[in-house]
């Protein structure tokens, strides 16, 4: 299984649209894109210093799946337009990891 890992940042007064933006509208999005290949989806939330830290780790079967969801340029983060009015910067880049060991 590989995960996609990225980071987005905003501030407090955006941070519950924006959390509510992810998980109503662009995770359905991906899981529909990618039905085949999509695992899951988890959502992180933490307060550093003056802004919200938002970490998403999406689960995937394979590559081929996640190229399914983004195409070849698969390391390229996909931030939808409506997102990136909430987010004050964000990750330009992912980080693909394969799951070598879980216990949960």
């Amino acid at each position: 299984m590989i995960v996609r890992i990225w980071h987005g940042y905003t501030n407090k007064e955006n941070a519950d649209a924006y959390e509510h933006l992810v998980k109503n509208e662009i995770f359905p999005e991906i899981e529909a894109k990618t039905a085949k290949g999509f695992k899951g989806v988890q959502l992180l939330r933490r307060e550093n210093g003056g802004e919200i830290e938002f970490t998403t780790m999406i689960w995937f079967e394979d590559f081929e799946a996640v190229k399914s969801f983004v195409g070849a340029d698969y390391e390229t983060a996909y931030v939808p337009e409506k997102a990136r009015k909430l987010l004050s910067r964000f990750d330009d880049k992912v980080i693909h990891s394969e799951l070598r060991y879980d216990t949960l």
